[in-house]
């Protein structure tokens, strides 16, 4: 018997058994990413920002008593990772986690640092679920966020330091980190919402009994869709409540409490995909018990078709027969006569099904 082939898979997993750990791999899909770096540094009477061309410029901000920004998009860019790294002293598993892209949201903890993974969300204009990673470091007045592309969710973000807008110019470090947490977290509504009316017109179009190919295959995508949402948030609520039991020296009192609302936003968001799961698969069971209605009645209709005729089929398989002695076989009104059995036997069952309901 010939082997089953293995299913391909869309993940780009190009790290070996066996290396050595901290090896940075790079396992995303955009390659030929270029390398796009921007520095936000501010305070409350200043703002300025950059465009980087290299990865040393970023270092002189680590030094200074602004708050400082600084966002990468390539992590192809191995090389200036690495760079990078070694400047902040950053541990090689953490670089080794920055370019695997396939990590698992998580928080560590160093003693001049926090180091946090989360997915960010969006959907395209096709209404396709885009995933990427992305990477915080917290220092004590510095985030350092870095992203396969460019492309996120940040825009109001950026305004808001641009204008001095809310509290984000007159608070530290700490409260960008949530800041940039909570812009994640907020996108995460707009997909549910999102989600939500894709199943209602789902649910409408059951209910108006269309059984198209396309509506299982609708089911099957938001089904999907709805357990990446599910990975990316279910491992959020251990990291903000992690940031809400730790006495890090880098999160102030202060600051605690704007996770606590973070944490409040995840745990609806966690609700709310959890009650949207149950929905899609009671969509499934509806589509198929609208399938297997439909097939009942048409079975209805084919029972009810061949049990009429049998009796027709029965009177004309006797006169059918070759047989001279037939009764009134040479009688002269005996073809019509027959016809009046047969259209009144038909009406009569018709008027039986009736009466019983089951037309």
């Amino acid at each position: 018997m010939a082997k089953r082939k293995p299913k391909k898979r869309t993940q780009n997993y190009k790290k070996q058994v066996g290396q050595v750990p901290g090896t940075l791999i790079y396992t995303g899909t955009k390659e030929h990413t270029r390398l796009f770096i921007e520095s936000f540094d501010y305070s409350n009477d200043f703002f300025t920002e950059k465009e980087l061309k290299t990865v040393e410029e970023i270092f002189g901000y680590k030094s200074t008593n602004s708050i400082t920004w600084v966002n990468l998009n390539g992590l192809n860019q191995i090389n200036e990772i690495e760079k990078l790294g070694k400047h902040y002293n950053l541990h090689p598993l953490v670089l080794e986690d920055i370019v695997s892209t396939n990590q698992r949201p998580k928080i560590d903890e160093y003693d001049d640092y926090i180091f946090l993974v989360l997915k960010m969300m969006y959907y395209d204009e096709d209404e396709k679920i885009v995933s990427e990673q992305v990477s915080f470091i917290l220092g004590k007045n510095y985030v350092l966020s870095l992203q396969e592309a460019e492309g996120d969710v940040f825009d109001a973000l950026r305004e808001r330091i641009r204008q001095g807008k809310g509290r984000v110019r007159g608070l530290g470090s700490d409260y960008l980190l949530y800041a940039l947490i909570d812009s994640v977290v907020d996108h995460y509504y707009a997909i549910i919402e999102t989600m939500g009316n894709k199943i209602e017109d789902l649910e409408d179009s059951l209910f108006e009994g269309l059984t198209k190919d396309e509506i299982s295959t609708e089911i099957q995508s938001l089904k999907r869709e709805v357990l990446k949402v599910r990975r990316a948030i279910f491992p959020l609520r251990e990291i903000i409540s992690r940031i809400e039991k730790s006495e890090n020296k880098l999160i102030s009192d202060k600051t605690l409490h704007y996770f606590a609302d973070v944490y409040d936003h995840i745990i609806q968001v966690s609700d709310t995909i959890d009650i949207y799961r149950e929905m899609i698969w009671g969509l499934m069971d509806m589509y198929m018990t609208t399938i297997s209605n439909r097939m009942n009645e048409v079975m209805k209709v084919l029972t009810i078709i061949a049990t009429i005729f049998i009796p027709l089929t029965f009177i004309a398989g006797i006169y059918g027969m070759n047989f001279d002695n037939i009764p009134e076989l040479h009688y002269k009104y005996s073809y019509h006569i027959l016809w009046i059995i047969m259209i009144v036997i038909f009406l009569g069952m018709l008027y039986y099904f009736k009466r019983k309901k089951w037309l």
